[in-house]
């Protein structure tokens, strides 16, 4: 997707191994094709919000961030949560296409799917050509 991916956490870079053969390998064929950086002290964390100074970790945290370093979307979940990858993926496709395009893409939009022309005559009238059931066919 021309993408790069990048793990950060406060675990050291030695737990990231261990992590990565014991658990990562199991889930994924080989372990995940990306690579996991160590926040010791939070520094990363604290610049995006994602920092727990008490409990001196870094809360899970996602950032699509643009090719000029612009931060294009943002979720932070607590522990117990994880999060939702094909949902990381759609947005990664959405936003590329709105830079290829100049389109905009509704809620739920998926490749292939009904986009939207940004202007003057869309407002107020999303309505009339765009339905929530679209993005869902």
């Amino acid at each position: 997707m021309g993408v790069e991916v990048v793990a950060i956490s406060t675990d050291s870079r030695f737990s990231h191994k261990i992590w990565q053969e014991e658990e990562l390998s199991k889930m994924v064929d080989g372990g995940v094709p990306f690579p996991l950086l160590s926040d010791a002290g939070g520094r990363v964390g604290t610049v995006y919000g994602v920092y727990d100074e008490d409990a001196g970790v870094d809360i899970r945290g996602r950032f699509i961030i643009d090719p000029d370093f612009n931060i294009r979307a943002m979720e932070v979940l607590t522990p117990e949560v994880g999060r939702n990858v094909s949902e990381l993926i759609r947005q990664v496709k959405a936003f590329q296409h709105v830079v290829e395009t100049g389109e905009v893409t509704p809620s739920g939009w998926q490749p292939g799917k009904p986009t939207l022309t940004p202007g003057p005559d869309l407002a107020g009238k999303v309505w009339k050509e765009w339905k929530p059931e679209m993005a869902f066919d």
